[in-house]
This record gives structure tokens, sequence and C-alpha cells, in this order.
């Protein structure tokens, strides 16, 4: 039997579930630094990703979902981010921002390493599905080895699964077969500026700095591997 049948954890806390539900798991911390690593740095606000824009085209995708399934779906979105310590206040008006859209937010202490959201965010894809109320999934991060055996699983059951994210970082998306992927700048409105992305397929003739994905310092800690 699937290990999605055999979920059966309450998740206390977790908002409440709708009949049926097209379900976004926004990857907070994954996707921030994927964006970092394309900028070269923090993002200004106008390389900020607008949670609006991406919350009407979840609307969208709920709508055609509901045309093809014959029955009502509706859009539950998600984001997952660590707090660090000490740095509440700096992403307070972020959440806020966030549930003032209309996204619910699971916000956990960044501890240790052993304390990221990756479980909590399989935690409740597993109980929306054992509700009985996926209809759909869409997953924004680039982790496909956090979330392809869930997506497996999933499309073999005949659900329907999107991964959003950056094209440079979620290679394994791209190439499936199964997966229907987005590039995170695709969905129209989400970017006030267009993204100065660098491709090893169309670099400038004078050349192009590709700054890493992590500090170096990160294999003192074991995380570069």
């Amino acid at each position: 039997m699937s290990d999605l049948h055999e979920y059966t954890h309450h998740y206390d806390g977790a908002p409440a579930s709708s009949p049926d539900s097209l379900l976004l798991v926004w990857d907070a911390p994954n996707l921030d630094m994927g964006l970092g690593s394309i900028l070269g740095g923090r993002p200004t606000a106008a390389y900020r990703p607008r949670f609006d824009a991406i919350g009407r085209w979840l609307l969208g995708r709920a709508g055609m979902l509901s045309h093809t399934a014959g029955t009502h779906v509706e859009a539950e979105a998600t984001v997952f981010t660590n707090v660090t310590q000490g740095g509440a206040d700096v992403i307070r008006p972020w959440v806020e921002a966030l549930r003032n859209v209309g996204f619910a937010v699971f916000a956990k202490p960044k501890t240790d390493e052993d304390s990221d959201v990756d479980p909590d965010m399989l935690t409740h894809i597993r109980r929306r599905h054992s509700e009985g109320v996926l209809k759909g999934l869409v997953i924004a991060s680039a982790d496909g080895q956090n979330f392809k055996e869930i997506i497996d699983e999933l499309i073999a059951e005949g659900l329907p699964v999107t991964v959003i994210g950056f094209h440079e970082h979620a290679a394994w998306a791209v190439a499936s077969e199964t997966i229907n992927f987005i590039d995170l700048e695709e969905i129209p409105n989400v970017f006030r500026e267009p993204l100065p992305r660098i491709s090893l397929d169309s670099l400038p003739d004078h050349g192009a700095w590709l700054q890493p994905f992590r500090p170096l310092s990160a294999l003192l800690s074991g995380r570069g591997h």
C-alpha cells in the first residue's frame, strides 16, 4: 500500500481543508536560495516575487482543474519558511503580507541543520491526500530529492502535479515527461523587472560571473555534500 494512504497523523493548527483543493506548497528557503544565486545577492524589491500575482495564477489553475474534473476545486496557497534566531522582526512584514493576500504560512524556528521545513511540507501534502480532498499539487521548489518520491506517487494515481521554480536549478523537473514545469518568471507579473539571468548557452561576449549557490564555509558543517 502507498505511504500516501498510510498517513493518518493530525497536523495541529493547519488550515481546515476545503471540499476539493489544488494545493500550492511554496518552499521559501529553497526558492530564496535559487533567486539569490541568480541575482548574486539578496533581492531588492524589484526582484521579489509578488504573491498576489502567484495567487491569481493559482486561482486560474484551480478554475481550469474544476472544468476538467467536473467539480469545484478550491485553490489553497501555503508558504513554508524558517525563522532564524532574532530574525522575527525582519520577516514579520513579509509574513503578514502573505496572510493578507490569502496565503497560509507555516513558520518554524531555524535552530540547527535538522530543523528545515522539508518534512513539514511533505506532512501537509500527505495530510490533504489522506483527507481525500487533494485534486492537484503545485510545488514551488527546486528540491527534487525532497519531493520526487511523493510526486511520483501522486502522478501514478492520476493527480496532476506542477513544479514551479527556476529552470537553472530544477533540471529534474524540466526534463520530466510527467511533471508540468513552469518557470517562475513565466507567471504574469510575478516580477516587476526581468531577472538578470545568465545561461551557459547564452553568455555575453565579454563573459559573465556565475555566483556560488552557497558559501564555501558550508563544507565545514557538511552542507556541501
